[in-house]
Order: structure tokens, then C-alpha cells, then sequence
């Protein structure tokens, strides 16, 4: 037992990475077997969840970081995967958001008779993309976190662009070329990075990036908030997202608006902490918080498509994650790690329950929606909880992640983050006027319009009264799940409580990744 609690680094850090790349290559190998790739990329994603859940048990009792260095390498040559509080919770829920959208998805192409796009690539394109996720999450060296990046990304082009229709082909053109440009910044960084330290290992980092000119350290802090700020779809670098995610099939959507985003917000909150702790960006971060909060929010109101403004409430929601970043405290870290974990859930069941409205109905515009409530009340619940959630109604998550933040913001007491409060009770109070307002009109009101479709009714196969039970289940799953989360607030707050304080101090990160060899740093 005791070998085991001292050896489970090496056995369950490169489980989440080396499952799904595994898993990948079988189900590429079975490109003819439909059923095996399921049962394949099902099995695979359910032992990344369990994987995630007992490292972040062991993490957060054992109150360490935990390091593996990739083929034995030292840690300054070779490439190390790091688990600690933050990196765990955020693999525990996106393994678990990832699984339930595997399992919508393959509902959905068991009820269209795999009409909608090549099998065969599909999952083990959807396999390398929770590889790539695992792999930015664990990462502990800038580059490798440039390749889980570039993993993920590589994949989500495929996925945007999965049935090949103008829209799709289109919207995926944006996504790739924005994609591409964020990407050549963060190289481009990197490579300065590396040249002004003569490493790209973050800790590392932390110790050198102190040791150069304040100004060349300002250059690097700014180019890399840049790349990741561009992922992240902060304003104004979030203008290609609401273009891209609504015409994507809705399973890619959904894993797509629950992760990808994260995934920079996740790159944002590891290297504001551990590699530019002296807050110099922090109010220029503060205002890039305020502007996505507000000018977002206000494109959620204007939308008429339920798609469109949930991409819109998406990017809004990110600024109350920068807000807590920005604010550089304990409590504004805490408020962002547990809002980053409520939202990851939240917008994907509703990208999901938006899935199976236009499965319903045909369409997802206000004008075409109506009367839902009456036709298909389960529907109606499956969106009007997580829908409440995002707007922050009390008691739930929602409401608790923002009342954090909004506290957090209140005891900084300086005029711009008494600024951050007002637009974040602003942009809540909006999000509840956009959410009510499709409620009313897609639930309540009668349709203004039909369908596009002969006879006002869409022919295809996927649209009826009826929805596949394999589609509602993963749905229902993870509207539980957001429950659940309002149900252990306190011991998840706990959690990120400890995992704020972990990024603070920094110390364990650098001394665990780097064996020891290095002198402390400061908060």
C-alpha cells in the first residue's frame, strides 16, 4: 500500500494522455467495425475518468504536486507531466463532459443511421482531441503545452467540419485560420521565452523570468496573454467563435464550448501564477475582463438563433474567469477555478439540450421554436435548469461561483475592481433577461414561423417528435452533474481554496518538478 501511494504518479499521470492516443490508433486500425470503435472510445474515456477522479483524490489529500518525467528524462532535458490540484479538477470534469458527449454522439449516429459524417475518423479524431485537452492540463513545459494545443486543435478541425456542408466548410475556414495565428504567436513567444531564458520548463521559468530585464519580461508576458487570449475568445479576440461553434454538429459544439475555451482560460491562470506572479498585466487584464463580460453579453441579448446566444453568453461567462485571475488573490483564483468547473458543465449540457431542440423541432431559431414546454416538457427541464445555472439564480452553482468572484472583487476595494463588480452583477442580470428571453419564445409563445423544410416540416430522418433515449440519458447526466455541483459547493470551493493557495505559493510546483534543485521563489 505504501509503494503504491508513493509510486501512483508514474502509473496514473499518463493515463489521460496515453489512453485516448492509444484508443485512437485501435479504433483507426477498426476503421470497418462500428461497434468495436464505440465500445473502444467508451471504455478508454471511462478509465480517463477514473484516472482523473483518484488523481485528484490523491492530489488534494496528500496536499502535493506530483511530477512523471516522460522517458526517464531529467525534467530540464525531457518533458514532465505535472499534477496538482488545478490540473486534476479540471481533468476531472472535462474527462466527464467528454465521456457524456461521446455517448450523445454515438446515439445520435445510431439514430441517423451514420449518415452525418465518416465514422471511422470520427472517433479516433474525438479521441486524440481528449488526449490533446489531458496533455495541456498536465503539462509543466511551455512547449509541450504548445503541442497539446496544436493536438486538440488539429482534431477540432476535423470535427467543425464533419458532413462537409458550405456552412460548416465556411465556419471551419475562420476557426482554422484564427487557430493557425494564435498558434504562430504562442510559437512565436516561446521561442522568445526560450532564447531569453535558455528554457521552456515552467519551473523553471518561474525562478529565470524573474532574473531578466523587467521590460523583455513584459514583451514575453503580453505575446503569450495573447495567444492564449485568442483560444480563450477574450475580447476583442473572441469575434470568430460565435461564427464557428453554432454550425458545427451539436456534440462537437458542445465538447467545443465546454473545453476549448478552458483550455486557455487553463493556460492564462498557470502562467499568470507561476511565471509572472508580480501582477504587472493585472489591470490591463481587468479591463479585457470587463469589455468580454459586457460587450458579450450584449451580443447574447441582440441574437434571435438559441445557438448564437449561447455562443455569445460563452464568451461573456470567460470574463468572470479573467476577472478572478486579474484580481492575482486567493479568492479571485478560488472564484475562477470553481466558475471555469461550473461552466465547463453548464455550457456543454446546454449546447447538448440545444442539440436535441433542433432534433425536435427542426431548428434552432426563436422564430421557428415555440410551444416546447407543451410538446416535449422533458426537454423543457433538461434546459431550464442548467439555463437558470448560467444565469447565476440562487442557490445554484451559478450563483455561488459569481457571488465568489463578486466578493473577491469587493475586498480588493480598488476602483476598477469595484468597476469588475458592477459589469459582472451587469452582465449577470443581461444573461437572465437573454435566458428568459428564449425561454418565453422557444417554450411558451407559439411559432412565428415554420421550419424550412416541404410543408413546413424538415424531412430528414433526425427531426421528429421523438428522441433517442441514448441522447437524452448523457443530456440528463450532465444536468445531474451540474446539480451535483451546487450540492458539494462547499468541499469543491474547499478544493479550489486549496488549489488557489497552491498557485500562490509555488514553491511545491517548482521544488517537486524540478526535484528539489531549485531555490524558492516568491509569491
Amino acid at each position: 500500500m505504501n509503494e503504491w501511494l508513493t509510486d501512483w504518479p508514474r502509473v496514473l499521470l499518463p493515463l489521460p494522455v496515453v489512453l485516448p492516443l492509444s484508443a485512437a490508433g485501435l479504433t483507426l486500425a477498426l476503421a470497418r467495425r462500428v461497434r468495436a470503435q464505440r465500445t473502444i472510445s467508451v471504455t478508454a474515456l471511462s478509465l480517463v475518468v477514473l484516472a482523473s477522479v483518484a488523481m485528484l483524490v490523491l492530489t488534494d489529500r496528500g496536499g502535493g504536486t506530483y511530477s512523471v518525467d516522460v522517458g526517464g528524462w531529467p525534467a530540464r532535458l525531457g518533458i514532465p507531466l505535472v499534477a496538482d490540484r488545478l490540473s486534476t479538477l479540471m481533468l476531472v470534469v472535462s474527462s466527464v463532459v467528454t465521456l457524456a458527449v461521446l455517448v450523445y454522439s454515438l446515439a445520435q449516429g445510431v439514430a441517423d443511421g451514420e449518415e452525418d459524417g465518416p465514422v471511422s475518423i470520427y472517433h479516433p479524431t474525438y479521441l486524440v482531441l481528449s488526449a490533446g485537452v489531458s496533455n495541456a492540463f498536465l503539462s509543466g513545459d511551455l512547449f509541450n503545452l504548445y503541442v497539446g494545443f496544436e493536438i486538440l486543435l488539429a482534431a477540432s478541425y476535423i470535427l467543425l467540419t464533419l458532413g462537409g456542408t458550405r456552412a460548416r466548410v465556411r465556419a471551419g475556414t475562420t476557426y482554422v485560420v484564427v487557430s493557425l495565428l494564435s498558434s504562430l504567436v504562442f510559437l512565436t513567444a516561446i521561442a522568445l521565452v526560450y532564447a531569453a531564458t535558455g528554457t521552456v520548463n515552467m519551473a523553471e521559468l518561474a525562478v529565470r523570468l524573474q532574473e531578466i530585464d523587467p521590460d523583455v519580461r513584459l514583451v514575453l508576458h503580453l505575446l503569450l496573454l495573447v495567444g492564449f487570449g485568442i483560444k480563450a475568445a477574450v475580447f476583442p479576440l473572441s469575434a470568430w467563435l460565435p461564427d464557428s461553434y453554432p454550425t458545427a454538429p451539436a456534440p462537437v459544439t458542445a465538447v467545443f464550448a465546454g473545453l476549448l475555451t478552458k483550455v486557455g482560460v487553463y493556460a492564462i491562470i498557470r502562467t499568470q501564477t507561476l511565471l509572472f506572479p508580480g501582477g504587472e498585466a493585472d489591470a490591463l487584464l481587468m479591463w479585457v475582463a470587463l469589455a468580454t463580460m459586457l460587450v458579450g453579453i450584449l451580443g447574447a441579448v441582440a441574437q434571435n438563433d438559441v445557438k448564437r446566444m449561447l455562443s455569445f453568453t460563452l464568451v461573456s461567462h470567460i470574463g468572470y474567469m479573467v476577472f478572478g485571475v486579474a484580481l492575482g488573490s486567493a479568492a479571485g483564483l478560488s472564484g475562477a477555478v470553481f466558475y471555469v468547473a461550473h461552466h465547463i458543465t453548464i455550457q456543454t449540457t446546454l449546447f447538448l439540450v440545444t442539440g436535441l431542440v433542433e432534433r425536435h423541432s427542426g431548428s434552432t431559431s426563436l422564430d421557428a421554436l415555440g410551444s416546447l414546454a407543451q410538446r416535449a416538457p422533458l426537454l423543457a427541464v433538461l434546459f431550464f435548469v442548467p439555463a437558470m445555472n448560467l444565469a447565476g439564480i440562487p442557490p445554484l452553482s451559478g450563483f455561488l461561483g459569481k457571488l465568489g468572484l463578486l466578493q473577491a472583487g469587493a475586498d480588493d476595494g480598488s476602483p476598477l475592481a469595484w468597476a469588475l463588480v458592477a459589469g459582472g452583477v451587469v452582465t449577470s442580470l443581461l444573461t437572465l433577461y437573454a435566458i428568459a428571453k428564449t425561454w418565453n419564445r422557444a417554450f411558451w409563445q407559439e411559432p412565428l414561423a415554420e421550419p424550412e423544410g416541404v410543408g413546413g416540416l424538415v424531412t430528414a430522418t433526425r427531426v421528429g417528435t421523438r428522441t433517442p433515449v441514448g441522447m437524452v440519458a448523457p443530456t440528463a447526466a450532465l444536468v445531474a452533474v451540474g446539480v451535483g455541483i451546487t450540492a458539494i459547493a462547499g468541499p469543491l470551493f474547499g478544493v479550489a481554496d486549496r488549489a488557489a493557495a497552491d498557485l500562490l505559493e509555488r514553491t511545491p510546483y517548482t521544488s517537486t518538478v524540478l526535484h528539489d534543485r531549485v531555490p524558492e521563489v516568491g509569491p
